[in-house]
């Protein structure tokens, strides 16, 4: 074990206050890149999760969050299959409407809007989520059978079982989901057939969101660049994974999502550098003794400077694995409100080399105080 870590371990409280600041700075970026990440997530939950290896999309969208029409002509489809490759196109069709519930005696009446979703509740459709179970999908066979995401009922006002009045026609709750939770718009799914049937999000010259699935999941990037080749500027096509960092993209770059971020970045640094730099410090000034003694003995003040760098090193990796922690309780707290989150890898690394170079430049400005280390001071 090195000098450096040996004192971390045995004066770790002289630290802590270190550590949580920079574990607190860490927390207040992650906190709300997960918050924003996980309502994109939600928004998109359905066509994240199906079985399409590739997303067809207008030209000119760039994301599904984006604000604008999603719709392709309906001549697109079967342009699709003409790539051999290609084992089956559907459209990810949703709609918004009106949702009143039935209370019992004595219950609250809720009127929303929410946001419909449609899926083929057939075994291995293109459209049909996988992680949705056996009995999901059977429920949702089921003519004017919806599901909704379990955090959902208290803002619909209602349970499983219950009916309720949708696009002014009357659906049964016949399934709940997990990991669904939109905190905008609930989001209610059904099958394509119910869907039709309510008289909603029914378009004959035009279609959602196209998604196809491959006979060789491994020729994704493959087919993409081959229907790309061939669109004329009809279309775009996305691998499912692309377009989903497309998303968190674009709710990053919002405008004032972006000045949040920006301003959560300057906070943390502030108060990481300010705890920190000051932290280490006291506890340089504290041991400045045992530093004079090294001193002493021969050690060149370009080592002690070393020294110094390396504890500041393991300061800013206990305050990283800390953060981990801290991030780890707030997104668990969030999933039993019903506030999803997720953490895209590069803000994650962003946030870690972030809290390093708090660390290390805090080190830095307290070296200073090994000018006070004179082996004279220890004949006092």
């Amino acid at each position: 074990m090195s000098l450096a870590l040996a004192t971390l371990v045995h004066e770790w409280r002289r630290y802590l206050a270190a550590v949580i600041a920079l574990a607190f700075s860490g927390l207040l970026v992650l906190a709300q890149v997960g918050m924003f990440t996980g309502i994109v997530h939600a928004v998109t939950a359905t066509i994240d999760r199906s079985r399409a290896q590739i997303v067809i999309m207008p030209p000119k969208r760039e994301s599904l969050v984006e604000n604008g029409p999603a719709a392709l002509p309906a001549r697109i489809a079967p342009q699709i299959y003409l790539n051999p490759e290609v084992a089956e196109v559907a459209s990810f069709d949703g709609a918004g409407a009106p949702w009143l519930n039935i209370p019992g005696p004595g219950g609250k009446q809720v009127a929303l809007n929410v946001a419909m979703r449609a899926v083929d509740p057939r075994l291995g459709a293109v459209t049909l989520p996988v992680d949705y179970g056996e009995s999901v999908r059977v429920a949702l066979m089921e003519p004017y059978a919806v599901a909704v995401d379990r955090t959902a009922l208290g803002r619909l006002g209602a349970r499983l079982g219950d009916r309720a009045l949708l696009a002014g026609r009357t659906v049964r709750v016949a399934a709940l989901l997990d990991g669904y939770a939109d905190i905008n718009q609930v989001s209610v799914v059904m099958s394509r057939d119910t869907m039709r049937m309510l008289g909603v999000g029914v378009r004959n010259e035009t279609t959602g969101p196209l998604l196809v699935a491959l006979k060789d999941p491994s020729r994704t990037l493959a087919v993409r660049d081959q229907l790309n080749a061939v669109s004329r500027g009809a279309y775009r096509a996305w691998t499912r994974q692309d377009l989903a960092r497309a998303n968190e993209g674009a709710m990053i770059k919002h405008q004032v999502i972006g000045l949040m971020l920006g301003f959560s970045l300057f906070l943390s640094l502030l108060i990481g550098v300010g705890v920190t730099s000051q932290t280490l410090r006291g506890a340089i000034l504290s041991n400045v003794r045992e530093f004079a003694s090294l001193r002493a003995l021969g050690v060149p003040l370009k080592a002690l400077r070393l020294i110094v760098l390396e504890l500041s090193l393991w300061v800013g990796v206990a305050g990283l694995a800390l953060a981990a922690g801290f991030t780890f309780l707030v997104a668990q707290a969030g999933a039993l409100s019903g506030l999803p989150m997720s953490f895209p890898v590069p803000w994650v690394a962003c946030v870690a080399v972030l809290l390093l170079l708090i660390a290390l430049g805090s080190g830095m400005m307290s070296m200073g105080v090994l000018r006070k280390a004179q082996p004279a001071d220890l004949l006092r």
